[in-house]
Parts: C-alpha cells; structure tokens; sequence
C-alpha cells in the first residue's frame, strides 16, 4: 500500500495517476476533501482509501504494517501568505510528525521541499545539505521548506529511506485550481486565449531586460517519474533538486505558448506587484548533477515540448468543459 499525501493537490493527483499507469491501485489519499474546485483531479483515479489529512496520523498509527511507502506531498503551497503560523502547522510540524511515525514503523518516505529554500540564489542552487543552515528563503513559504530540510538532516533516527525534493517552477495539468499560484504557463494560455496578448512583469534590475527573467521550469511529468524512480531504485537518501538543470526566460516561456496555440505573439510588461517585488526571483536553476549520479538517465522535457504537451492535451479541452 502506497501514501500518497495532498492527493487532491497538482503534483500529487498527477503522481497518482503515474502509479495507476504502473500498476499501483492500493493507494491510501490524503488530503483536506473539502475543496470542491479540486476534487476533479481525482477522476479516473484508482484508489482504496480517502483519509482527511487531520486523522491521518492516527490512521498510520493503526495500519502503518500494511504502508509500503509514503509520498508526503501536501502543504501549503501559496508564497503571498505572511502568516507564520500557517505554515509552522501544515508545512513544519505536520511533516515532522509524519517523518517520525515513518522513523517508528520503518517506511520509506519522499517528502516534498522547494526551490524557495534558496531565496535570491546568492548561495546558488546546489542541493548540498553543507549549504542548508546558510540558504534564506525569501518569505514564510520557503522558510518553512528550509526549516523541515534542516530538521530531517540533524536527525539521528530515520526512515529506511528518505528524500526531499525541492520542485522548482513544475507546471502541467491538474494546477488549474491554484489561481495566482499556478503556473506562468496556464496565466499565459488563459491571457491568450481571452485577451490575444500576455502581459509579463517588467524587470526591476538593471542587468534583466523585461521578461528575460529566468526560471527552471520542469513539466510535471518529469517530476512524477523522477518520483516513481525513487521509490522502485535504492539511491542515497538525502535533498535532490528536481528542476530541468536549464534556466529559460518568461519570454521564451511565452512564445512557447503563443506556437502551442497557433498563434503570433503579442506581449505587453507591467510593473511587478509591489506585494512581491522585493522578493522576486530573477534567476533559478537547478543543479541535478546529483540525480544523475544517483542513476537518473531520462531527458527532459523541453520547454517547448512541455508546453506543447500541455497546451493542445489539456489546456485546450480543460478550457471547453
């Protein structure tokens, strides 16, 4: 039996339909169910159980001998939240208490950090567990990632296995309920689609030109894999990055849509939101050297075949319903 946790959420309902397709069907959800917008995520998901996240780890305590392994996925995800205590519940202590129940009952565990651990990148982007006490994330989101990274690594007493991905900028189907928090690649379809044109953040930096901002962005079916991969090959617990290894501009990103679309690209720049201007991002991306050593081999997607992908299979019909 596998755990699957934030099941209902982007990265996880897609993972659970990657284990479906590899034959995993005793599949444990967790998540809050409450959130009607999310729920169709799960159609055409083969499962056993739905679990609301606040008894899970009373449930674990009873069946944790027929858990194989556990994807903890979930988490508040939204990097415009200022309140602390926010993610101290749902991102910090929660994982804590999960890590610890996988610590007691031997069970395999992959857990879901971020890329926002590495705030402006002044310390790059190496997943080296030496840089972690030094990284500062640039709001309560990353800081509570960061804060989880550093308390699995002082830990003395572990899972069997485990790992904490730090997703950088995943985009792909099943984020349409995330609103300002999805993906650039679905607000650029959407602005199409509607308006015919994009609008980007104008840069504020003088050494970015507007919309040359750059992002590692990875289509969320590398993600899935990745994490498939883990689970079935023995490879060295610890932090790995999951990103492509190849930043790509805003720009790039937008007329990958435009082309997805059959369309010519018209593209405007406004001022970036004074709310989140400080705490910009203008350059990420990822080292994955230590994937690759751990026996990773697949390519990724491009940027280009990504959106491709996701565009004309799924924003498309997404957008019709």
């Amino acid at each position: 039996m596998i755990v699957v946790t934030g099941a209902v959420g982007f990265i996880a309902s897609c993972l659970v339909k990657e284990l479906n397709d590899n034959g995993f069907n005793e599949l444990v959800l967790v998540d809050d169910f409450s959130r009607i917008e999310k729920t169709s995520n799960l159609i055409n998901k083969r499962f056993s159980k739905k679990i609301d996240r606040s008894v899970f780890p009373e449930w674990l305590q009873t069946n944790n001998k027929r858990v194989n392994f556990i994807f903890h996925l979930g988490a508040r995800t939204d990097t415009t939240e200022f309140n602390k205590e926010v993610f101290d519940t749902l991102n910090l202590n929660y994982s804590k208490d999960v890590w610890q129940l996988c610590t007691q009952f031997q069970i395999p565990l992959i857990y879901a950090s971020s890329a926002a651990t590495y705030g402006d990148g002044e310390l790059g982007y190496d997943d080296n567990h030496d840089l972690v006490n030094d990284l500062k994330p640039l709001n309560p989101y990353g800081e509570s990632k960061n804060e989880f990274d550093k308390w699995a690594l002082s830990q003395s007493m572990l899972p069997p296995f485990w790992a904490g991905l730090k997703f950088f900028n995943v985009y792909g189907p099943n984020e349409y309920h995330k609103g300002r928090m999805a993906s650039v690649v679905i607000h650029a379809f959407k602005q199409i689609n509607e308006n015919g044109k994009m609008i980007l953040f104008r840069s504020h930096k003088e050494d970015f030109k507007d919309g040359e901002q750059l992002r590692d962005f990875v289509y969320v079916k590398d993600v899935i894999r990745i994490c498939l991969f883990m689970m079935l090959h023995k490879i060295p617990s610890g932090l790995y990055n999951l990103g492509t290894g190849r930043a790509r501009s805003f720009l790039d990103l937008t007329r990958a849509t435009f082309a997805a679309m059959d369309k010519n690209p018209q593209i405007e720049f406004m001022d970036t939101p004074m709310d989140i201007r400080d705490k910009y991002q203008y350059f990420t991306q990822a080292n994955m050297t230590k994937l690759r050593m751990a026996g990773y081999q697949k390519p990724f997607y491009s940027l280009e075949d990504g959106i491709d992908d996701y565009v004309k299979n799924y924003l498309v019909s997404h957008v019709n319903m």
